[in-house]
Parts: structure tokens; C-alpha cells; sequence
């Protein structure tokens, strides 16, 4: 045992020796939180809109002074009059504007008549992120202005859906946050997990192990606990300083602490275990770097951490019901939040546990104590 804590100790001196790597593993993910968090996730402002006025009549002034209503409120776009509609369709089209609406000739009339008003909304569909959002902020316009200004004394029953929201409303950078913890302990494993044996192999190092009479479960063990530690330092690290960012307060109850440091520690270990299986034969300490990247993008995306995996195709799902990633990404989604107990995280648990059990295992058992 004491042979084993001999490496976790070197392995440890050896990272606190290196401020810029310790950076590197618990930054990157916090500038990644940060950036993507207020990147992603918020809603459009100030976009800029065309307003093609051929009407000039009394139903016509009701759709602007709604437009300037939104203006003045949600601020989602900036209306501004424009004379043809061929103009303002090319400036669409040329980026000088994000949408156009067209109130055509004689609408008015044709609302008096009840003779089916159309107005037109002209989009750049290239961007569906604005112009799903014109599409919608019309859509509940014009139904709006379907609506009669005195609703008659006697109206028919209509059923009516009523939505209940469990919680507050989630920014995008509170619920980028699980992923960014996740992310932070597997940067901290890459750095140094298996690929610190793979360096000493190349310097010649392991052969201060080998001569030792060190058993292989000891020097795997030791090689995993001391990578474990790195990736639960880092964790605690963007936990704290992401839920400050962030506003979760929940996170800072007794109990909360307990069940997310529990989240840390296995997720840890079983990134760990994960990473030195993948790199237990590797020889080429150019390997695990060319890796990384691949690495990155097979796991963390599709565990749920951005976009939903009830969205993703069949194949996609599989990978991400395999993936460590997706569940550590669901514990700490349902500890932060939802503010969840110890039922909602078990079988996170149960699952990260028994994966780590499984590759260190397998790891000691591929694992050559040889030169």
C-alpha cells in the first residue's frame, strides 16, 4: 500500500510543480462556461425588421403600433419603414436586415370584408435560430389581432392548457454548467491520466518502477488515484466558482455539498480508469494528444450536456447510453438544478461506480510490466 501512495504522492508533486497545467485544467472550462453559457441560449434582441406599409390604413396602424409595442417591451426587433418591398426583400437578403413584414394593398379592406388579410413575413431561413423566432413573435401577432376587441357576451367552451413550471426559469449558463464540471475533470484526466505513464515510458522513467518490487494492480492503482485527485480538485474548482457565476445558490446546503463532492469523486474515477484502459498499449506518447480532440467530441456531445438525447438519431443515443459523460452529466443536472436528493443521482452512481470497477480491472489486467 505504501508503495502505491509513493506514486500518488510523485504523480502530485509533479502537477502542483506546474502552474500552467493546473491552469490549463481548470480554466479551460471555466472560459468555455462562460463563453458558451452567453453565447448560446438567449433571446434575440434589436433585430433589425422591415416594415413595407403598402396599406396606409386604419388596420395597417394597428400592426405597427403593435410592432412598436414589442419594440418597446420584449425589444426583440427595431422596426424599421421602408417604401418598396423588392428593397427590402434585397436587403434581407443581403444581411442589412433580418426580416421584413409587407402589409400588401387594400389589407384594410379586406379586413373589414372578412375577404381572408394576409400580411407577409419575409425571413433569411439560412438562420433558423432568427427566423424561428420572427416566425413565432407573428405568429402570436397575428393571432392577436384575430382576436375581436369585445368578445361576444356567449362564446363557446374551449378546453385551455395551462403550463406548470417545476422550476425557475434555467438560463443557458446554468444549464451548461453539469457539462462544464464533467468537461474540467476529463481535461484534468487527459492531461494526466494514462498519458502520464505513457511520458515516462518515454523518458525512461518507468524503469524506476520496474525495478521496484511494485505489483501491477499497485502501480496501476496508484497511477489512477493520483489522476482521480487532479480531476476532483479541478471539479470542486469550477463547481464553486460556476455556481457563483451562475447564481445557484442551492448548490452551497450541507446536504447538496455532500451528494455533489460524491458526484465528483466518482465521475473522477471513472473518467480516470476510462481514459487509462484507452491508453494502457499505447507506445507513442503522440498518440493520446492526436486523441484528444476525437476524444472530446465523441463524448461530451452527446451526453447530453448541450442538446437533448431524445433528439439525437439511434446511433448517436447508443453511444451516449455507454457514455460516462452522460451520466455524470445527469447527476449533477438533477443536484444543480433541480435541487434532486440521492434517488434522483443513484443509479448515476450505481453506473459510474461499476464502470470504473470494470476498467481498472481490465486496465491491470493489459497492463505490461515490462520495458
Amino acid at each position: 500500500m505504501n508503495r502505491m501512495w509513493a506514486i500518488v504522492e510523485r504523480e502530485l508533486r509533479k502537477f502542483f510543480r506546474s502552474p500552467a497545467l493546473m491552469l490549463v485544467a481548470m480554466v479551460f472550462p471555466l472560459v468555455q462556461l462562460i463563453v458558451l453559457g452567453n453565447a448560446f441560449g438567449g433571446k434575440i434582441k434589436h433585430a433589425r425588421l422591415g416594415v413595407v406599409d403598402q396599406d396606409q390604413g386604419t388596420q395597417a396602424v394597428k400592426i405597427r403600433e403593435a410592432l412598436a409595442a414589442i419594440q418597446s417591451n420584449a425589444h426583440t426587433f427595431v422596426p424599421i419603414p421602408y417604401e418598396n418591398d423588392q428593397q427590402a426583400m434585397e436587403d434581407v437578403r443581403n444581411g442589412r436586415l433580418d426580416g421584413a413584414i409587407i402589409i400588401p394593398p387594400e389589407y384594410s379592406r379586406r379586413v373589414y370584408e372578412q375577404n381572408h388579410p394576409r400580411i407577409a413575413l419575409i425571413v433569411d431561413n439560412t438562420d433558423n435560430f432568427m427566423s424561428s423566432t420572427l416566425e413565432q413573435q407573428f405568429s402570436d401577432l397575428t393571432k392577436a389581432l384575430n382576436n375581436p376587441d369585445v368578445e361576444p357576451s356567449r362564446i363557446l367552451q374551449q378546453i385551455s392548457l395551462d403550463t406548470v413550471e417545476l422550476y425557475p426559469y434555467i438560463e443557458y449558463m446554468k444549464y451548461l454548467l453539469p457539462g462544464s464540471i464533467a468537461l474540467a475533470m476529463f481535461v484534468s484526466v487527459m492531461i494526466g491520466g494514462g498519458m502520464l505513464y505513457i511520458d515516462d515510458k518515454a523518458r525512461g522513467v518507468h524503469e524506476g518502477y520496474l525495478v521496484t518490487p511494485i505489483t501491477k494492480f499497485e502501480l496501476v492503482a496508484g497511477l489512477n488515484i493520483a489522476g482521480a485527485l487532479k480531476a476532483i480538485m479541478a471539479g470542486v474548482v469550477i463547481t464553486i466558482l460556476g455556481a457563483l457565476l451562475a447564481g445557484l445558490g442551492t448548490i452551497f446546503t450541507p446536504q447538496n455539498l455532500i451528494y455533489v463532492f460524491l458526484m465528483i469523486v466518482v465521475t473522477s474515477l471513472a473518467f480516470n480508469t476510462m481514459m487509462f484502459l484507452m491508453m494502457v498499449r499505447v507506445e507513442d506518447p503522440l498518440v493520446p494528444r492526436a486523441t484528444f480532440g476525437i476524444l472530446n467530441t465523441l463524448l461530451f456531445f452527446p451526453s447530453g450536456s448541450i442538446y437533448p438525447i431524445k433528439a439525437f438519431p439511434a446511433w448517436l443515443r447508443g453511444i451516449a447510453y455507454i457514455d460516462p459523460f452522460t451520466y455524470s452529466v445527469h447527476g449533477f443536472k438533477a443536484l444543480l438544478l433541480k435541487d434532486a436528493g440521492f434517488v434522483a443521482i443513484r443509479a448515476d452512481l450505481a453506473y459510474l461506480t461499476i464502470a470504473a470497477a470494470v476498467m481498472i480491472t481490465i486496465a491491470t489486467m493489459l497492463f505490461k510490466r515490462t520495458l
